[in-house]
């Protein structure tokens, strides 16, 4: 499979409604996209980075440029037998695990299509129809939230997260709580809270919550292990886990009894492959996790969550939730029983909108070989 051209596409996109964490709100996405040309063929990734260096130390700015500058001349003109194979032809650059998963990503997508397969199979997946769980963000108040919350259930979606903060959390969880004393409820801190909170945290305990997401620093596995010890609610890591190494290191600490894997965080479906693989074989569950995607990066995380040891509902959610209209052709829908039924389709399953891509295009850059150039 020859790489003959790579574009990256800068599209503006608002949310339907805003979307808050612990370090901002976020009310219109700046998309970047990749479509790799592959001998006649098309494949397409999009690079999750958001749109400043918050969650991650990358963002739009840096990664456009490190994909543009770097990686992206690494691999034009390189025949490739599989896409899993660009990991390392982009591995002598540190770091840019979003830019290089783009990248990555759009390859998988131009391997299947080239072998009429889905890109689940092609991944090794097994699930058919995929369990949906939501995000929801930090609101403007309590009853703004319980509605939202009364809004995806009715939707179906098996699982409620929602986001928190100092200020934003014992009391809303008890809220929530008194509202619906059964469903499967997570919260997500976003490395908001230290060490001397412990007493706080440990009254996440009262919620019987599935998980608390990241609670400690971004880059911190040792202290989680530390407070782990303390908390008989399960710690799920996020933004600690960058690669298969990390996941080991966690799970040896017992950082952590969940994963989140992002395939944005990781460097790409290779890699989300093998830290799959690595907490299924200690029997550690994953889920899949969100980054305000459109169609063509959600996409991408349905075919990962059809590998076995996703065994919790991720945040792979419904096109409509974000979007006055998705990107991609069908866009993505979520059943009444709160699933993904996972399709047969060559490539990630979803068309690309181009008509609508091109008309929300604000920057366009086309690398290709040198011999194909001239």
């Amino acid at each position: 499979m020859k790489i003959e051209a790579i574009t990256l596409r800068e599209l503006h996109m608002p949310l339907k409604h805003f979307f808050e964490t612990s370090f901002g709100r976020t009310e219109e996405r700046r998309v970047l996209l990749i479509t790799a040309d592959c001998e006649g063929i098309e494949g397409w990734g999009e690079c999750v980075a958001g749109e400043g260096p918050f969650f991650s130390d990358e963002w739009m700015e840096s990664a456009w440029a490190t994909i543009h500058e770097f990686l992206a001349p690494l691999l034009v003109g390189q025949n490739i037998e599989q896409a899993r194979n660009s990991a390392s032809l982009m591995s002598h650059v540190r770091g840019h695990n979003m830019a290089k998963a783009a990248l990555e990503n759009a390859l998988w997508d131009a391997e299947a299509k080239a072998k009429a397969q889905p890109v689940w199979k092609l991944l090794g997946g097994t699930r058919t129809e995929i369990d949906c769980g939501v995000s929801i963000g930090i609101q403007d108040s309590h009853e703004q939230l319980l509605g939202k919350i009364e809004t995806e259930l009715a939707a179906g979606y098996q699982r409620i997260k929602v986001k928190v903060k100092r200020g934003w959390d014992l009391e809303v969880l008890a809220k929530i709580r008194k509202r619906w004393p059964k469903i499967l409820l997570s919260c997500d801190a976003n490395s908001t809270y230290r060490p001397p909170d412990l007493p706080h945290l440990k009254r996440f305990d009262e919620f019987r919550l599935l998980m608390i997401e990241q609670p400690l620093w971004h880059d911190d596995i040792f202290h989680h292990a530390r407070l782990q010890r303390e908390l008989e609610t399960a710690i799920c890591l996020d933004e600690s886990i960058h690669h298969a190494r990390d996941a080991e290191t966690a799970i040896e600490l017992g950082a952590c009894r969940i994963i989140n894997i992002k395939v944005g965080r990781v460097g790409g479906l290779t890699e989300a492959i093998a830290v799959h693989d690595m907490c299924e074989r200690n029997k550690i569950p994953v889920w899949c996790g969100g980054m305000l995607e459109t169609g063509i990066g959600r996409a991408h995380n349905i075919a990962l969550s059809t590998l076995p040891n996703f065994r919790l509902p991720g945040d792979v959610s419904a096109s409509q939730r974000y979007w006055a209209e998705d990107i991609v052709d069908p866009e993505i829908e979520v059943t009444s029983r709160g699933t993904i039924a996972v399709g047969n389709s060559p490539g990630t399953g979803f068309v690309p909108k181009k008509d609508l891509i091109e008309k929300l295009t604000l920057r366009k850059e086309i690398i290709r070989s040198r011999a194909a150039a001239v």
